[in-house]
């Protein structure tokens, strides 16, 4: 596994590098055509995203990996993650170096290539066995998920429906913890236009949409609330250009998180709300993009038995697993969403994802291989073990 991640790491594969992606894509098909799989390289719908002068723009993606086994099996597990990381084509960022004898740094080693390798070395262990045969299953990797998978999602629901249980390789927590339920989550664009005028001559003819975005800003602000744990969080501003000129144009992007699909509801009506409102003020013009792509994972009476069944997996090797919930979003609220009970932190343990700090502890790729593997096992042979 460390040789397979030293390898995958040397490769860029950021969302938007089609030619990185290409590239990781073909190299993760050479090594897991030793499962004998269906494999099937997929091609994704482009989605829109906004451009610097506030216009949509499609936005083309890499291609899907799926790989299938036994699909007439009676029992049918899903596995899925993605290799995109957040590491852009000139990032610093761009290959893996040993800390120690058990930390290994590197672009994506936990989020999401370490992943990767757990998944295929516990699969490939499984199918050296006897009893793999009562077990079908079914493999995604998909090129999205850091942007939040918009090409690859349509991929998750079908996926759902055709299996009853679902494992998703994202990095277990730092303290090597599980994640149980975890928030949904929603990324928008809001475009602000105005009129351009002279800030000398004409100033009061003008509509700053950079003031217009602000006043936007500071409503849209008043919706997080720490008591029902929504957030909203403003990452991105971008408007003007000189400092003689009012602006006619200011874009802004942000994030919105929740614990409900209630709260959902209520959050889209007050967006909506915003939108009718600001764009009354004479001379400006308001649009909004995004959506909620990541519904709530919710803790269901399904899902905690996987994750007792889990846990008692990791007692006989020796893990003492535990389980917390989070505010972050992966593939696992698709896949919960269309109904697949999913415990979706199976991969490697780490920390400091997303930053040139991201460190994998080395020890845990052989332990959470293994406890796939044992699942598995327990699945195919145990009658307690239901999907």
């Amino acid at each position: 596994m460390l040789t397979l991640l030293t390898d995958w790491t040397s490769v860029n594969s950021h969302s938007y590098n089609l030619i990185g992606l290409k590239s990781m894509a073909q190299k993760l098909a050479d090594e897991f055509k030793v499962l004998d799989g269906q494999m099937k390289m997929l091609d994704l719908k482009p989605y829109k995203i906004i451009d610097q002068e506030g216009n949509p723009k499609e936005q083309q993606l890499g291609q899907a990996i799926s790989i299938t086994k036994r699909e007439d099996a009676d029992k049918s597990v899903f596995l899925g993650i993605h290799m995109d990381t957040v590491f852009k084509e000139n990032d610093s960022f761009q290959s893996s170096k040993m800390i120690d004898e058990d930390k290994l740094n590197g672009p994506g080693v936990i989020d999401a290539k370490g992943g990767l390798a757990v998944m295929l070395i516990a699969l490939q262990a499984f199918e050296q066995s006897e009893v793999a045969k009562n077990i079908g299953w079914e493999i995604l990797i998909n090129p999205d998920e850091e942007i939040a998978s918009p090409g690859s999602a349509p991929l998750f629901q079908q996926a759902a429906k055709r299996n009853q249980l679902g494992f998703v390789y994202e990095p277990a927590l730092p303290n090597g913890s599980l994640i149980s339920s975890r928030k949904g989550s929603g990324n928008f664009t809001i475009v602000a236009r105005g009129r351009a005028s002279h800030a000398g001559r004409d100033f009061y003819s003008g509509r700053s949409a950079i003031l217009a975005i602000s006043e936007f800003i500071i409503e849209l602000n008043k919706l997080n609330d720490q008591q029902k744990e929504i957030t909203v969080n403003i990452g991105e501003i971008k408007g003007g250009q000189a400092v003689n000129v009012v602006p006619d144009l200011a874009i802004a992007k942000f994030n919105i998180r929740f614990k409900n699909i209630d709260d959902q509801k209520s959050i889209e009506q007050k967006l909506n709300q915003l939108i009718e409102t600001h764009n009354q003020k004479e001379g400006f013009q308001f649009e909004l993009s995004g959506s909620f792509l990541s519904p709530p994972k919710m803790l269901t009476e399904k899902l905690q038995t996987f994750m007792n069944q889990i846990t008692d997996c990791g007692k006989e090797l020796g893990l003492d697993l535990t389980y917390q919930s989070s505010g972050g979003v992966c593939d696992g609220n698709k896949l919960a969403a269309a109904g697949l009970p999913t415990i979706d932190t199976l991969g490697p343990v780490g920390e400091n994802m997303h930053n040139a700090n991201e460190t994998l502890f080395i020890n845990s790729l052989t332990e959470r291989a293994k406890l796939t593997c044992l699942f598995l096992l327990k699945l195919a042979t145990n009658n307690e073990f239901k999907c």
